[in-house]
């Protein structure tokens, strides 16, 4: 694909939105030739809604898929408000792709578990998705995703089918309180981690959530022996310009949308206590 130019916005059209919560939905984007630029798992792109503005979002689809980019976008300002609200064949500007990916070549031949929580599950869901489509390249993958509700958790089908029935992958689902219907696990993120009690050997640890549960899911892989180096997560916070220009999302030196938002606690624990 040719070099697209980070900053100049892209024409794409919704094709599709789908409603994963009352809160979430996921939208797919596509120029006329299919994605618009190029891509690793953990990297993010610039929405453009003229006149309401624009905002930073994960792709949550796989760089494997060529006909769209999916964003999966929480209800929480003006921006992703009107993006609720957009019927199929809108169009919208589309810039990227900005940061820094998740380490592939660090990955390979690793154990991946992947730790999520509400819609932290959307940049993981690139990542895993990817890693199935090459499973030959890695060991066994785990997947500890939990939400609020049963109601909150999104992407149904692949953590409920299709996730499951991929070769040596578990899924272990979990939600915060007792729930009517709910039959599954009940407990926090961190705490049916700490639970379940993955051994550190030769293992990745890959998290995404609210800011809490990271918190105390860092916690809980240090106990677990999990090395800083074996630990990777994302600090999609305060991102604004996407090329570390305004300032707004620097930790120390360093900025979240140039620098990052993939860092490995090794590389977090060099950084003010600001995350």
């Amino acid at each position: 694909m040719t070099a697209v130019n980070p900053l100049l916005p892209q024409k794409v059209t919704l094709q599709e939105i789908v409603a994963e919560t009352p809160e979430i939905k996921t939208l797919r984007l596509a120029s006329e030739k299919g994605i618009p630029f190029d891509f690793i798992p953990g990297q993010c792109a610039m929405i453009s809604l003229p006149p309401v503005g624009e905002a930073l979002f994960s792709i949550t689809s796989s760089p494997g898929c060529r006909e769209y980019l999916e964003f999966s976008i929480k209800k929480v300002g003006a921006v992703t408000r009107a993006l609720h609200e957009l019927e199929p064949g809108q169009q919208l500007g589309l810039r990227g792709p900005y940061g820094n990916g998740f380490p592939l070549e660090a990955l390979r031949g690793k154990d991946l578990l992947f730790i999520g929580g509400g819609i932290g599950l959307a940049p993981l869901r690139s990542l895993i998705n990817y890693c199935l489509e090459r499973r030959g390249d890695f060991g066994g993958i785990d997947i500890l995703y939990g939400a609020r509700t049963p109601e909150d958790l999104i992407r149904r089908e692949e953590i409920m089918e299709r996730w499951p029935a991929a070769p040596d992958t578990r899924v272990y689902l979990t939600v915060d309180a007792p729930y009517p219907g709910w039959e599954g696990h009940v407990a926090f993120v961190p705490a049916y981690l700490s639970e379940l009690a993955f051994s550190p050997e030769n293992r990745i640890a890959i998290t995404c959530g609210p800011p809490a549960m990271i918190k105390f899911v860092l916690k809980a892989l240090e106990e677990l022996n999990f090395a800083p180096e074996q630990v990777i997560t994302t600090l999609e916070m305060r991102m604004k310009c996407g090329v570390g220009k305004c300032g707004r999302c620097n930790i120390g030196s360093l900025y979240v949308c140039r620098d990052g938002p993939v860092f490995t606690l090794a590389q977090l624990r060099q950084l003010p206590p600001e995350y």
